[in-house]
């Protein structure tokens, strides 16, 4: 089965309560209304809890963006819980690995006194330290970045990494999700392709059966220098649909979820700049740094976050309200959103999705000395 990423939906796991229910529909309504002033709480809190790392992948933007390693303060983190019965979803991802802030477990526990989903997205390698918390805080949803269906490939890309671990790690969270009958955590792959490893996608298909996980999602490589150019899928469009059609029949034999992006060529957004985007919307997005944006995948920093304030001051304030009204228009959108690189809504009919040499893509973090 081949799904696209998901834009205005999310993930669907746990029945919603009323309250969520009510407040989502009122989300999506104003969506389709374009309202620039919404009475709808997002349906999505992400936090970057670190842009800090515990590995050196070669393709991260880390490595061609100026920053100092920050952690997402707890008191703010503590501030959202009165939002926590009326979303869907708690999301915690970012630049960094969210593993290595030293209050993850802490995040799940405070998430799980509430109705919100629990998702985050990790390199793997703490999977085993944090095992009893995903059961014991009743994590709904998670994803495992590895960019190779062999232990080689993924540790030139990923290095530090250990897919041979975190193969080990999954399977043990497997096990004991089938020994408690447990239909969660839904667990995916989520796979960088590019030139150098895009034909071992089919194996990595393999891997996830052979250990359980229910679906492969691919992204593809977005370069941020001049060293990984060779390794950019733009132009490339035939090999990719090779790989693609292997990896599907191998979905179907194997009951693999396959999530895939588009061929360039035949993406929905045609000449748009970028698919439409409703993150402004649906989501509330806070950094490591304090600093609300639109989005991840993006340079532009709105404000810093104050938690004294009202949070519909803050959902509603100026720069959200310029943000939803431009977003979509091709000529008044920001400069950064003409060459969106995020992976649910980007065009990958556009150069720019798959290269951003030279250009400013993540927020100007100030580099420690």
């Amino acid at each position: 089965m081949i799904i696209r990423a998901k834009r205005k939906e999310l993930f669907s796991g746990r029945k919603l309560t009323d309250m969520q229910l009510k407040n989502s529909e009122l989300n999506l309504q104003e969506i389709d209304e374009g309202k620039e002033i919404l009475s709808s709480y997002p349906r999505r809190l992400v936090f970057e809890l670190t842009n800090a790392c515990n590995l050196n992948c070669v393709m991260c933007g880390r490595n061609a963006a100026d920053f100092k390693p920050t952690m997402f303060d707890m008191k703010v983190f503590k501030s959202f819980e009165p939002l926590m019965d009326s979303i869907e979803e708690v999301t915690l991802m970012g630049w960094g690995e969210p593993t290595v802030h030293p209050n993850f477990c802490e995040m799940l526990e405070i998430i799980d006194r509430h109705s919100a989903r629990k998702y985050f997205c990790t390199n793997g390698m703490n999977l085993d330290k944090i095992k009893d918390s995903i059961f014991k805080y009743n994590v709904d949803v998670f994803g495992v970045s590895v960019d190779g269906a062999s232990f080689e490939t993924n540790a030139r890309i990923r290095r530090g990494s250990d897919l041979n671990k975190i193969t080990q790690s999954l399977k043990e969270i497997v096990k004991e999700k089938k020994e408690r009958g447990l239909t969660y955590p839904w667990i995916n792959f989520v796979f960088c392709a590019m030139d150098s490893n895009i034909h071992e996608l089919p194996d990595l298909v393999r891997l996830a059966a052979e250990i359980g996980i229910e679906e492969v999602k691919v992204v593809y490589l977005t370069v941020f220098n001049e060293e990984l150019i060779h390794e950019t899928l733009w132009d490339k469009s035939e090999k990719v649909r090779a790989v693609f059609e292997e990896a599907e029949k191998v979905g179907e034999e194997k009951r693999i979820i396959l999530k895939l992006p588009h061929l360039t060529g035949e993406d929905i957004a045609g000449e748009q700049y970028h698919k439409d985007c409703y993150v402004a919307w649906r989501d509330f997005f806070l950094g490591s740094d304090g600093y609300v944006r639109p989005c991840m995948s993006t340079p532009i920093q709105f404000f810093k976050y104050d938690m004294e304030k009202n949070f519909f001051n803050i959902w509603n304030a100026p720069e959200y309200q310029q943000y939803r009204r431009n977003v979509n228009k091709m000529e008044q959108m920001d400069e950064p959103c003409k060459r969106c690189y995020q992976s649910s809504h980007c065009n990958w009919n556009r150069k720019e999705s798959f290269i951003q040499i030279g250009s400013t893509f993540s927020p100007e973090w100030r580099r420690e000395v």
